[in-house]
């Protein structure tokens, strides 16, 4: 091993954050060691009564060991574990209740630290000083002083043994520092690390996140995506009709106007759900429903495209989660059925008390205008909603036909 390799751990950055690290354990049991001297002199003393020192003493100790048991105690030594050592630990997952198992390693590792830390401070206190004035004698400063003093087998006179001496004792604390910081760094997952229940909670933590950003992109995907195909659609035929039927024109851009407008609420809608923090909700746009199907037929209609809508059951009693994701399904096959197929589209809701069944059938697209993949976005983010509720979908060619069928179960929604 070089002499520049040797000494890499002395002036290593992490050796002196490790070192504060030890530090803090050595303040954080500066309290405990004064309440040891205080009981310790009780104790070796008569004038307070034997009985009311052990109950104090009790009570110390209750009070002294509590605080190694709470998760904020954990959360905090968590804090500055991933600061100081640079060991990369999970913050405890908010809301859940460490088990005996977790709380007792945790207490395991705050005492192993402030033990570690007092004595890396005490060595700090007494034993550097000392180094240094042992090297700081070889220079002639406090030599006199020095002069009258013996230490083990040197005395005042032993000078370059004492500086010897001195260096040893430092680089010896050095090296001390980075061994004990490096073994904190090791064993601070094994203690501080999550326990299985933990990583459990961790991971439907970041499922449900996940399922909500996915809940997100269908609602962008489904939303904006039908407003910006309504508004294409309408510009194409526009652009056509300019010359020969100004008032087709002019009521295409008022559809493409709504269509921007509606566009706007449901982007303000998602970036709502975004904002969200602390339990806070801003003021978002309301999501639609099956109430709202026939805005959303209109819209269809202005483009060009014949909606013919046969429906049974009062929508009003459909569980609100479902009349969401209805709503949603119709939408993203009419707009499908609008960017590749043709028109008339079919429509079938039956709203029975357990369960929501719809159809759409339209006929299949000309090659030119066909759906390189028919299973794109818009069908994935069908299939997610139906399989978030239990339910099941049909999709794909029915010989000259686009059929859609889904089925969305009430149980478990209200």
């Amino acid at each position: 091993m070089t002499p520049r390799a040797m000494l890499a751990p002395l002036v290593a950055g992490s050796t002196w954050r490790r070192g504060v690290f030890l530090l803090l354990g050595g303040v954080l049991a500066l309290p405990y060691g004064l309440l040891a001297v205080t009981f310790a002199q009780l104790l070796a003393g008569s004038e307070v009564p034997r009985p009311l020192v052990f109950a104090l003493l009790v009570i110390a100790v209750v009070i002294a060991v509590v605080p190694l048991l709470l998760d904020g105690s954990r959360a905090l030594e968590v804090a500055a574990v991933r600061a100081l050592l640079g060991v990369d630990l999970p913050d405890p997952v908010p809301g859940h209740r460490s088990d005996r198992e977790t709380r007792l390693r945790s207490a395991l590792w705050i005492g192993t630290h402030l033990t570690i830390g007092a004595a890396v401070m005490v060595a700090l206190i007494t034993a550097v000083p000392m180094a240094l004035a042992f090297i700081a004698q070889q220079f002639g400063i406090g030599a006199e002083l020095m002069s009258r003093e013996r230490f083990g087998p040197l005395d005042g006179r032993d000078t370059g043994w004492l500086t010897l001496t001195g260096v040893a004792v430092l680089v010896g604390l050095g090296y001390a520092v980075a061994g004990l910081g490096a073994l904190a760094g090791s064993m601070a997952p094994v203690l501080l690390g999550p326990a299985p229940a933990e990583r459990i909670a961790a991971l439907e933590a970041q499922a449900t996140r996940l399922a909500e950003r996915n809940r997100l992109a269908r609602e962008l995907h489904d939303s904006v995506g039908h407003a910006l195909t309504v508004a294409t659609l309408q510009a194409g035929a526009a652009r056509e009709m300019l010359d020969t039927d100004p008032e087709f024109v002019r009521r295409a851009l008022s559809a493409i106007e709504d269509a921007g407008r509606t566009a706007m609420d449901e982007l303000d809608h998602v970036l709502g759900l975004l904002r969200e923090t602390g339990g806070d909700r801003p003021s978002v746009a309301p999501q639609r429903t099956l109430a709202d199907l026939e805005r959303l037929f209109t819209d269809a209609r202005t483009t060009g495209l014949a909606v013919h809508a046969q429906r049974s059951g009062d929508p009003a009693r459909v569980p609100a989660v479902v009349s969401r994701e209805g709503y949603r399904i119709v939408q993203e096959g009419l707009t499908n059925a609008a960017r590749y197929g043709q028109g008339p589209v079919t429509l079938r809701l039956n709203l029975h008390p357990d369960a929501l069944d719809l159809e759409l059938v339209n006929a299949v697209g000309r090659p030119d205008r066909a759906d390189p993949g028919r299973g794109g976005r818009g069908l994935d983010g069908m299939r997610e909603r139906v399989l978030l509720l239990g339910g099941q979908l049909t999709v794909g060619p029915d010989g000259d036909r686009w059929r859609i069928q889904a089925r969305l179960p009430y149980e478990g929604t209200r």
